[in-house]
């Protein structure tokens, strides 16, 4: 990222987290070592896995957090905080550990994506902030590299800015939708910001300003000979729309050597009108006219105008990406995991419930991934305890938590640890990587994963086990309850 927040964060938190904070300080607990995991419990869409994203914007956050004195003195107005407490935060900085799992990469239900390792106010300080990003730009990638799958290898444009939940929203989602598999977006500081490729074409308006249609496309092509996409939905697609950005093109592009031009639909029976609309560029001559399409599209449309013969080179999708309409929350939590006693002695922490599903992961741990050796593909994840090793030597039985009779068991496979280190006694020692190495990595982990796993109904359920020695500690801690 290569500008400043305009806005000091360290306040972005639920006030909850200030009293408990207070609270802490003033019984002694200020400096005890506690360990949060963050992590989802259901898959959006109900697919079959998801993507994590919004690290860097979270390394960022830790490394500029602080309390101002107009912060120290807004807490001093609201007379439930502590002189003492308030002295604390004037010198207030993260120094804990941060463990994460790598934007990008495919991630299942329970598994920690981050791990925080920190003196209990500062760990619980962060937890709104951490949750709102990670879980805004996890949602957002997951949702476009649905929809990028859909498209089947012809590009997609991301053009939510105006649909979007707020300027972030916008901003950052489409930092996200990137991740996922976008080829660019609409939104141009995101560009300025992100380096993602701003794209786009034209607004009915601009064809509206103009007499009629043909001088409104005659006009664009001659001031963008080189990025010419026509917007040919504003009157009638097959009578003028289409007729006129065949002149047009003809005209002004097509005798200087420039075959790099489309035309975009926005309306009506996009199946019907492309395969139409292909036809008469192909009998025009202009085979290589590309066909874009938009207009309120997500993976299922797309899925299914394909599937019906439309003729479409590309997409550019925008509030249903955007805002993930069909699942518009990820469901992110951040729980107690375990603490540290005065011995340096972990602890470990367990939440209960009635729902099942609610029943937390103890102790500090960590996660695998195991792949065959053969084709490399993903065969399963294991949590374990932070001190534990995969032995990828020998055969390892899997079991499915949640149904203890599904077993599976693998042989020649490697382990991968799946988090890396990011923060280390408050010092940054994880190098962010650029937006394109991010992209491509989301890409080739999620080629390692069965296509079974990716289907969008009813896909294979990913087998992510908990080791032994963790299954065991889970199991004391449940029945001392």
């Amino acid at each position: 990222m290569n500008f400043e927040h305009p806005q000091n964060y360290t306040l972005l938190c639920d006030f909850y987290e200030l009293t408990m904070s207070n609270g802490y300080f003033e019984n002694g607990m200020a400096d005890q070592i506690t360990y949060f995991d963050v992590f989802y419990r259901t898959i959006p869409d109900e697919g079959g896995f998801a993507i994590t994203a919004g690290l860097e914007q979270v390394v960022d956050y830790i490394n500029h957090l602080h309390f101002t004195e107009k912060d120290l003195e807004f807490l001093r107005e609201k007379q439930m905080f502590s002189d003492r407490f308030l002295n604390y935060l004037k010198d207030f900085r993260f120094t804990g550990d941060i463990y994460a799992i790598p934007e990008g990469t495919p991630v299942f239900p329970g598994e920690p994506i981050m791990t925080v390792r920190a003196p209990a106010i500062q760990a619980q300080l962060i937890e709104t902030f951490v949750l709102l990003t990670l879980n805004h730009q996890s949602l957002i990638a997951t949702k476009a590299n649905r929809i990028v799958r859909a498209a089947d290898g012809r590009p997609v444009a991301e053009f939510g800015s105006r649909r979007a939940q707020g300027a972030d929203g916008a901003i950052l989602g489409a930092r996200a939708a990137y991740i996922g598999g976008c080829s660019s977006t609409a939104c141009t500081q995101s560009d300025r910001d992100y380096h993602i490729p701003a794209s786009g074409t034209m607004a009915h308006s601009w064809v509206q300003m103009f007499p009629d249609e043909y001088t409104a496309f005659k006009t664009y092509c001659e001031l963008y000979p080189n990025n010419a996409t026509l917007l040919v939905d504003t009157y009638n697609v097959l009578k003028s729309g289409v007729p006129n950005a065949i002149r047009a093109f003809k005209e002004v592009l097509v005798p200087k050597g420039i075959r790099n031009f489309g035309i975009r639909l926005d309306s009506g029976d996009i199946a019907y009108l492309t395969k139409t609309a292909r036809c008469m560029l192909d009998n025009a001559g202009l085979p290589e006219c590309k066909i874009i399409i938009s207009n309120s599209l997500d993976e299922n449309i797309i899925r299914d105008i394909l599937q019906q013969g439309a003729k479409i080179d590309a997409f550019g999708v925008g509030e249903r990406l955007i805002t993930s309409a069909s699942t518009p929350v990820f469901g992110g939590v951040y729980k107690l995991a375990a603490v540290e006693d005065e011995n340096g002695t972990i602890i470990p922490k367990i939440k209960i419930s009635e729902n099942v599903g609610k029943i937390t992961n103890p102790h500090f741990k960590k996660v695998y991934r195991c792949y065959d050796r053969t084709g490399h593909m993903a065969l399963a994840d294991v949590i374990c305890l932070h001190d534990e090793t995969i032995d990828d030597s020998k055969n390892y039985e899997i079991f499915d938590p949640d149904y203890i009779w599904k077993r599976k068991e693998l042989y020649d496979f490697e382990a991968k640890e799946l988090q890396v280190p990011i923060f280390k006694d408050g010092k940054q020692v994880y190098e962010l990587p650029s937006i394109e190495e991010i992209r491509n990595y989301c890409k080739d982990q999620i080629d390692h994963l069965w296509d079974e796993v990716k289907r969008f109904e009813n896909p294979h359920r990913y087998y992510v086990d908990l080791s032994q020695k963790l299954w065991n500690i889970k199991q004391e801690l449940l029945a001392r309850k």
